[in-house]
């Protein structure tokens, strides 16, 4: 599953281009399986409230993060909630998408997510 948060729609883009099963973050989410986390940057390199307070009881099953940013505010901003959120919970940041991405991203995220989650969630359904 893919968990996501989307302020301008350019994360829900990138969302719709994947073949998986996807939810937008919403207030008391609660997760029990494995899902790769997609969100975007908040003002100057801050992760947005509403993925911090999810990650707070849902960091266990998280395999991975892909944040989307806008390169224009500079190398150390570009992406900044993405590493921000591997540091503090040591989960791989697997991409950082400038805007809406490419093509490549989308793969890159779909391959990810079929090797790192899909087949996680089908271990543990067995």
């Amino acid at each position: 599953m893919i968990v996501y948060a989307s302020r301008t729609g350019n994360v829900k883009y990138i969302v719709s281009k994947l073949q998986v099963e996807s939810i937008e973050i919403t207030p008391n989410l609660n997760l029990d399986k494995p899902y790769l986390l997609l969100t975007y940057t908040d003002r100057l390199g801050e992760v947005p409230t509403i993925v911090a307070k999810f990650l707070e009881s849902n960091y266990q099953l998280c395999r991975g993060v892909v944040v989307s940013g806008n390169s224009n505010f500079g190398h150390g901003m570009y992406g900044a909630a993405g590493d921000k959120i591997a540091k503090a919970y040591h989960i791989p940041l697997v991409r950082k998408i400038e805007l809406r991405g490419y093509h490549s991203d989308y793969e890159a995220i779909q391959q990810y997510y079929e090797t790192r989650v899909k087949n996680e969630n089908l271990l543990e359904a067995k």
